[in-house]
């Protein structure tokens, strides 16, 4: 479990970077088309697919998304964000893109911390006892 969560942390870690950094910009290859949130990221399975070859529902964002959503097309998108429940769909939807990144970099962050303290109560408290010599 120590691994899983340690790699959930540095993909979240990465998302958050790109997040930040600005990579969510208009791509070179195709300026005429927004970025998607999550979708067009180095952490998703299918990214440059036109089609999700491999099942969302082994991304590590899959639990996070909720039951009555996962037959969408990009389920990461209906993730509830914030106390309002609002996902990158709905914010998107509403054209309020600048909030959906930023409600993204806040959900990031709280669920970055909270999966951390999760790891920290896994570690053992103290190091093996040393055997008297």
């Amino acid at each position: 479990m120590r691994a899983n969560l340690n790699d959930a942390i540095e993909m979240l870690k990465i998302e958050k970077s790109i997040l930040q950094d600005g990579g969510y910009g208009r791509s070179v290859r195709s300026p005429w088309r927004e970025n998607r949130l999550f979708r067009d990221s180095v952490i998703c399975l299918n990214l440059g697919e036109e089609m999700s070859r491999i099942p969302c529902r082994e991304c590590l964002l899959w639990d996070y998304v909720p039951t009555e959503h996962r037959a969408e097309e990009i389920p990461c998108h209906f993730i509830p964000l914030n106390d309002l429940k609002e996902t990158v769909y709905s914010l998107e939807q509403a054209g309020k893109r600048e909030e959906a990144e930023q409600a993204l970099l806040n959900w990031l962050n709280q669920t970055i911390a909270s999966l951390e303290q999760k790891l920290a109560k896994e570690e053992p408290s103290s190091l093996p006892a040393q055997m008297p010599v």
